[in-house]
Formats: structure tokens, C-alpha cells, sequence
């Protein structure tokens, strides 16, 4: 397939190993793809450090021949080096130590002095992510404590010339005195430098132009091969990674990240090792090395892990995608995690797996290595994961449409049946043209089971919503890649409750949004279906029929609506949701009520997360914030509807399409999520549905959901998939 793609494929290494980069340079040099899907014109320059930079400095420190060390942003070699004890004894041999971190971190607390800086959103900066694409960080608070921006100290510690300090907003004359040196002059389009400031500004970015550098490669492909760590021969192999969530430990006091679930586990509230699952081929799944044959097979065992002579008891999770042959297998585990010093979030969740990575000879840190994993110990009582239900499933090896759910009621099936229900569907993209033959078949039979009612939706829904507007989204789930990014904007937007580990572990999570995760293919290297879901605003909804006190109700513009004042907490609405989508306020998650007894700490620390008046300074004002023993859910962000509205009347104009943006559409980094008004025939979000590839989930019950989802086709060779 590379070889019929040259000039448009991408082959990247994901080792951290010189020689087997230099390999994969070469394979890109032979495709032809530098100068087309690879360039140096716009290199990224974000991480500019070495792993030798490092190891060589705790060498220096060790010989006593570094007198000072400052330690900037938000790094933590104490805690996230593969010797980080030798860096801390070495650090101890330093005469001068100091932090500039904004944080909480086990290197600050090594430090004689610190100085606290600013967050990067209460400063003036600049940066320059790839080359020659420069952008201005601007403050968007003043500072909230008594700190001092990093930059700052430095210029005022090394008494430059060119900072006055007695300025009122020292750093950013200086920043743009250095704009009016160097970057001025590399631009002719305007005349005057507060107009190009002005401009950068409000552009937020400046380019600047550069040639096109030719490549040439050079590398020894011979002595290359040599370097390449050979592949061991024990029975278990374990890869590290970092995750989306909390990167290499630098956002653990974030509750909202701790509470993302992660995408392929969707575990929370801490690190898991990843097992194989064991299938004979038929029916019968297993976790390889006998994990899983306890509880919830192998969701939340508990084992021995040991790694370069470090052993931990660590929670196992069976997972597709982790190759196995014969006894031979793989696992792999989360860093990150396990902070000791953090905000009060942070502190001991997971594991610290950074002193079981080791290095090679150049120095580079090795994020593999060769593992022992015991059996099932036992059962993790406080094991979070949001989701045990519908993997969906893999093929079988002899029929490659088997189905694995299709074997779990009654049979040793996996994680529940999703069999024959129209919430997931996928095709090839060389079956495309026949499967949309198959989903108009699909809508026409869903259409005629939902016309037999003595409600015509069609009639009604004329009546309802022939004035105003009536709210849609629509979800492309080719673009989606399950990161999570809606889920922590919408937590954001709409002050949903972060709940801590023990209360997901008892599934009661308050995210408006999941992402519930499905895989399909070969077991040993399945494809996966990320679908985003959140209430879907039916207008047939059954929750709002089963409202005794009518909480739940239906607006004039498609709208389900939550009254919270006027929910007693039966939570019939929930029971009667076929999509699962509503969460219930079983504790005073907010401190949204004046009863300390109701109100419940996320992580052990001494005042319950959001009590405080500077957390609460988090909290979006023009949404409610709920109290205990009320259901809540997704408003399709109803005050950023109704802003839109206001606005667009203040102006005298009709409100225009794409001007209501949700939160999860806003952070999308894929643009998988559209919003629009379905009463707009031109607007773009009624371009998505006009294509027989969009449906509803459950769309043959009847509900007439307002959320539509596009098709998942895999886009890859047959051989390949």
C-alpha cells in the first residue's frame, strides 16, 4: 500500500531509538515523501531537549561542578526520570536551587527557593511552536496570587539593559520592544509597527517567509540496523506512553482531566495495565496469563508487575489491540501518574511507572522493556471505568462475520450484546455505494415501524416548529478520534460536577457527554468507533411522559429541558432514557446546597472541591448550578442559544447559521461536531443529513431524535483491515 501511495504516505517512528528513526527516515526518503507529506520548512520546535542534555547535567551535578540550577515552567525531573532518585541525590549537591514553577511538583519541594510564576494565562509571551510561525500568548485574567512571571524574574535577576522593571507592565514592553527589533523587519505589509502589533495581536499569529530547504539524505542505514535494540526473547514485553489526559504527570491536579475517561480503557482516576485478551477463535475470551478468570473478566484484577527490578501491584484491564503469539505477549501502561507532591487532586492516584523505564547507551530513555506479570491477586474494590458494556466486537479467524456479542447472552461472550441494534453502524469504504443501498432500506423500515402511532410526527412536528428554530446536531464519527476534548468543555461550559474515583467507580459519573468506544476487525489489531453521545432532544422523548411532577419538558425550539427546581428525584426520566443519558446528583457534588453532610470530597482533600470561593470562580454564571438529588443533562448549551439570539436582536438582524456554536463543537479539534437549526434547509448542518449515511441512534424506536451520526467507513486496504 506505501508503495502505491509514494509522495502521499507518512511512515512514522514511534521509538524512541536513533537508529530505528534513522530507518524510518530512510523509508520516508524511498517513498518520495520529503518535499510533499514531509517538510522542514515548518519543523515543529516544541520539544527541543535531549535525553543525553539531561543525563549529562545529573553527571555534572554529581561532580560537583554545577553551582546553580534553575528549574523553569513546569518541569519535574524528580519525578519523571527513569533515575529520578540519582537526580534528586545529585541535586542535594548543588549550592543554589531554584523553582520557577507555577505548580506543586516533587522538584519544587528539592529547591532551596521558589518562585512562584504566573499561569501562561495570566502572562504575556511569545512562542514559536514550528519554524517561522510565530504566536503572542496573551493574558486573559490578571494574576490571582501574589506571583511573578517566570520571564520576569530571570530579566530582573540577570539585571538586563533592555527591562525596566518600574514599568507597569514591565514584560510586555519588553516583549514588545523585542517584536519592534526582530520581527518588524521581516515584514512589509505594514508601515508602522503599532499597526503590525495591532494586527498580530488581533491575528494572534505571524508568519514568516522562509525558503524551501532542500533534503538530502544521509543517513547510514547499515550502522543504523545495528543500533536497533534487538527483540527480546522473554514471554512479556511492556511498552510505556503517555496519555491524553494528564501528558507525563504535569496535569494531574486537573480534576477534570483525572475524570476524562481514558479513550481505549475508558478507565479514570488513574494508570492500568493493559493485557491481551486470550480467545480460542469461537467463544471463549480470556485475559492471557490467566487475568480475568475472577470478576468482570479482567476488568480490574489486581497483579504483580515487575519491570527492570521494580515491582508494583498494579489493576489489569483486558484489552483488544495487544498482540500476542503463542505464550508471547504484550502489555502496556500509562506514565503520569502517581504523584506525590501535586495539588490536592494529584496526590497518589496510579501508579509512578517512570522507575521502571531505563536507558540506552546514548542516553535516550527506553520506553519499553521486558516484564513479569502474575496472576490474578485480586479484585480492585475502587476499579473506575465508565464503561463494561458493548466492545461491539471482532471477527472471528475462519468467518469474518463473526460477531463476538452475538455470543454473549448465555454463551462466554464479551462485555454484552449490540448485535442487530442501530446504534453502531460501519462499512468499507469498496462497499460504500452497496451499504448506502442498505441504510436507505434501513431508514424506510425505521420510518414505517415509527408511522404506527396515533401521534403522526410529521403533523406535529409542522405545528411545533414551522415558527422560530429547531435545534440539530450532527456527529461525523470518521472524524472523531475519541480524545475527549467535548467532554472537558462541556464539564467546563456547563459546571458539571467532577465526582472523584470512588463515585465513578460506583457509575455515578456526571459528564453530559461520553464517548462510548466500540472496536471491530481482527482481534489482535481491531479498528476502532469512537461515537460521542449525549442527550439526543427527541421529540417524541420518554422521558418527559414519565415526569410525575413535569421536570422534564419540551421547548418551542426542540429543546428537552431540565426544570431543576421542580425535580423531586425519582429518577423515572433516567429509567426510561434508551440512550442512558441522564445523571443524577446523588451528592452534594458543588456545594451547590448549605448541608456540609451532603457535600462529598473528590480526593481525600480538606475542603470539598468547588467549597472554596477561588475554585468557584470556575463556575460558568449563566448556568445553574445544581444541588443534590436533581437530574441533569445535556442542553445543547442553551445559554450560548439564547446569547446568540439576544445579540442577534440588539443588532436587528436574523440570527445566522453557524453563529450558536456548543461547547464540544467549539473544542473539537477534528470538527466532528455541527449545530444548526433544522428549520434553515440551507444550513450546514442540514448539507450533513441530506445523505443516506446519517442516521439516528435507535432511530426504529421511535423517539425522533434531534442528534443524527454519520457512517464510520474504514478507509483501508482489504488485506489490511
Amino acid at each position: 500500500e506505501l508503495s502505491e501511495h509514494q509522495g502521499k504516505s507518512l511512515v512514522v517512528s514511534g521509538s524512541n531509538n536513533v537508529g530505528e528513526q534513522i530507518l524510518v527516515n530512510a523509508i520516508n526518503n524511498l517513498l518520495s515523501n520529503y518535499g510533499s507529506t514531509l517538510s522542514f520548512a515548518g519543523a515543529s520546535l516544541q520539544r527541543q531537549g535531549t535525553d543525553a542534555a539531561i543525563q549529562g547535567l545529573i553527571g555534572e551535578m554529581g561532580s560537583g561542578r554545577v553551582d546553580a540550577v534553575f528549574i523553569l515552567d513546569q518541569a519535574n525531573p524528580a519525578f519523571d526520570l527513569p533515575n529520578s532518585a540519582e537526580f534528586v541525590s545529585n541535586l542535594e549537591k548543588v549550592g543554589l536551587k531554584v523553582s520557577l514553577s507555577g505548580y506543586r511538583n516533587e522538584t519544587a519541594a528539592k529547591c532551596d527557593y521558589i518562585a512562584p510564576s504566573n499561569h501562561f494565562l495570566e502572562s504575556w509571551s511569545d512562542v514559536e511552536p514550528k519554524r517561522g510561525h510565530y504566536s503572542l500568548i496573551q493574558p486573559t485574567i490578571a494574576p490571582l496570587m501574589d506571583t511573578r512571571q517566570m520571564e520576569q524574574s530571570l530579566l530582573t535577576w540577570c539585571k538586563s539593559a533592555n527591562y525596566d522593571k518600574t514599568a507597569e507592565q514591565p514584560y510586555y514592553d519588553y516583549l514588545k520592544t523585542a517584536w519592534k527589533n526582530n520581527m518588524f523587519t521581516q515584514q512589509n505589509s505594514f508601515s508602522s509597527f503599532q499597526s503590525f502589533w495591532d494586527n498580530t495581536v488581533h491575528d494572534g499569529v505571524f508568519d514568516t517567509p522562509h525558503e524551501a530547504s532542500t533534503y538530502i539524505f544521509a543517513g547510514n542505514v547499515n550502522s543504523a540496523a545495528a543500533k536497533i535494540n534487538k527483540p527480546s526473547t522473554a514471554p512479556v514485553e511492556i511498552s510505556f506512553f503517555e496519555t491524553v489526559n494528564i501528558g507525563a504527570g504535569q496535569y494531574a491536579d486537573n480534576p477534570w482531566l483525572q475524570e476524562m475517561p481514558d479513550p481505549v480503557s475508558r478507565c479514570a482516576w488513574g494508570n492500568v495495565l493493559y493485557v491481551p485478551i486470550k480467545w480460542d477463535g469461537k467463544n471463549n475470551f480470556d485475559g492471557h496469563f490467566n487475568v480475568g478468570n475472577k470478576i468482570k473478566k479482567g476488568k480490574g484484577d489486581k497483579v504483580n508487575l515487575t519491570v527492570n527490578n521494580v515491582s508494583e501491584k498494579v489493576t489489569a484491564t483486558t484489552s483488544f489491540g495487544q498482540p500476542t503469539i503463542d505464550e508471547a505477549a504484550t502489555v502496556s501502561m500509562a506514565l503520569g501518574y502517581g504523584r506525590t507532591i501535586s495539588g490536592e487532586c494529584g496526590i497518589n492516584v496510579g501508579e509512578n511507572a517512570f522507575p521502571m523505564l531505563s536507558k540506552d547507551a546514548n542516553g535516550n530513555t527506553k520506553y519499553y522493556a521486558d516484564a513479569e506479570v502474575s496472576n490474578s491477586l485480586e479484585y480492585d474494590t475502587e476499579f473506575a471505568c465508565v464503561q463494561y458494556h458493548h466492545t461491539f466486537g471482532v471477527f472471528e479467524k475462519e468467518n469474518p462475520d463473526f460477531n463476538v456479542d452475538d455470543h454473549a447472552i448465555g454463551i462466554n461472550g464479551y462485555d454484552g450484546a449490540i448485535t442487530n441494534r442501530s446504534v453502531i453502524f460501519h462499512t468499507k469504504l469498496g462497499e460504500l455505494e452497496e451499504y448506502k443501498k442498505e441504510m436507505e432500506e434501513f431508514h424506510e423500515e425505521a420510518e414505517h415501524l415509527n408511522s404506527k402511532t396515533l401521534y403522526p410526527y410529521e403533523k406535529y412536528k409542522k405545528e411545533l416548529y414551522s415558527q422560530g428554530h429547531h435545534w440539530g446536531m450532527h456527529i461525523d464519527m470518521n472524524a472523531c478520534i475519541g480524545c475527549g476534548t467535548c467532554t472537558v468543555a462541556c464539564m467546563s461550559e456547563n459546571n458539571v460536577p467532577v465526582v472523584g474515583k470512588h463515585e465513578v467507580h460506583r457509575h455515578h459519573e456526571m459528564s453530559w457527554l461520553r464517548i462510548d468506544r466500540y472496536f471491530i476487525g481482527d482481534v489482535e489489531n481491531p479498528n476502532v468507533v469512537y461515537q460521542p453521545m449525549m442527550c439526543q432532544h427527541c421529540d417524541n422523548a420518554p422521558c418527559e411522559n414519565v415526569c410525575p411532577v413535569a421536570a422534564t419538558n419540551h421547548s418551542s425550539e426542540g429543546l428537552n429541558q431540565m426544570i431543576y427546581n421542580r425535580c423531586i428525584g425519582t429518577r423515572y426520566c433516567a429509567n426510561n432514557c434508551p440512550y442512558k443519558v441522564r445523571r443524577f446528583n446523588w451528592l452534594d457534588y458543588t456545594t451547590a446546597d448549605l448541608f456540609p453532610v451532603n457535600q462529598y470530597d473528590v480526593n481525600g482533600e480538606a475542603i470539598p472541591y468547588g467549597a472554596d470561593n477561588l475554585t468557584r470562580m470556575v463556575l460558568n454564571p449563566d448556568v445553574t448550578v445544581r444541588s443534590r438529588g436533581v437530574i441533569e443533562k445535556c442542553s445543547f448549551c442553551v445559554q450560548r442559544i439564547q446569547e446568540g439570539k439576544l445579540t442577534a436582536k440588539t443588532e436587528g438582524r436574523r440570527l445566522m447559521d453557524n453563529e450558536v456554536k456548543t461547547a464540544c463543537q467549539t473544542a473539537c479539534p477534528t470538527g466532528a461536531i455541527t449545530f444548526g437549526d433544522l428549520n434553515d434547509k440551507k444550513s450546514h448542518i442540514n448539507e450533513k443529513l441530506d445523505t443516506a449515511l446519517s442516521y439516528k441512534a435507535l432511530e426504529e424506536i421511535g423517539v425522533r431524535a434531534s442528534v443524527n451520526y454519520a457512517v464510520k467507513v474504514i478507509n483501508k486496504e482489504e488485506g489490511l483491515s
